[in-house]
């Protein structure tokens, strides 16, 4: 069973994900920890964020381990990747990697942008999870200062705001819900309230 699990920034989808994949005895993969890790690996070989051909040989060289570094966390890598994500090359190594991962014998809960419509089209769930951006913003606030990053709220609203638009407006692969996702507004639902709605369209959904 493949659970597609898609949305914008801070909708909760990450936490969703793993709660499901936990729950279900899945793998789960936080498809956004690529482009970051590809993001990183340019910066730290000193290439700049626009070089299209350097990202492209990062995302085609990626490899799980990259994945643990604790920096892919940080604020300014959710930015970096937002930018890499427009890169068309990028985006087709890194699909075969997703498709990859989704395509072992007992599924697995993949969450990102485009997971139920370009990575994963024929996953037997797909859940698109959304909140008003103040309310994203408040969330990756209170994440941020909980990890010590000293930030503003309006400077977060103002990035969660970019990156949608950014994210929705890409040629390749453009963030949307896909035509038969289940639609869940996680706004007024803290997390334990999430996992409940998620869980029972999953389970309206898996074999009996």
């Amino acid at each position: 069973m493949v659970i597609a699990i898609d949305g914008p920034a801070a909708s909760g989808k990450g936490t969703l994900a793993k709660r499901l994949a936990a729950h279900y005895g899945l793998p789960h993969l936080d498809t956004g920890l690529l482009y970051r890790a590809v993001a990183l690996t340019m910066l730290d070989a000193g290439f700049p964020l626009e070089d299209e051909a350097a990202a492209a040989r990062a995302a085609e060289a990626l490899i799980a381990d990259r994945l643990a570094d604790p920096r892919l966390r940080e604020r300014a890598m959710g930015e970096a990747a937002s930018r890499i994500s427009a890169v068309p090359a990028v985006r087709a190594a890194l699909l075969a990697w997703q498709q990859r991962f989704a395509g072992n014998s007992q599924g697995a809960v993949l969450d990102g942008r485009d997971i139920g419509t370009v990575v994963c089209p024929e996953a037997r769930v797909k859940l698109f999870i959304t909140a008003a951006p103040e309310e994203r913003a408040r969330r990756r606030h209170r994440e941020l200062e909980g990890r010590g990053e000293t930030t503003t709220f309006d400077a977060i609203l103002a990035d969660i705001l970019a990156r949608d638009a950014r994210d929705a407006s890409r040629a390749t692969a453009p963030l949307k819900a896909a035509a038969d996702a289940v639609m869940l507004d996680t706004t007024e639902l803290d997390a334990d309230e999430a996992f409940e709605a998620a869980r029972l369209v999953v389970e309206r959904a898996r074999p009996h």
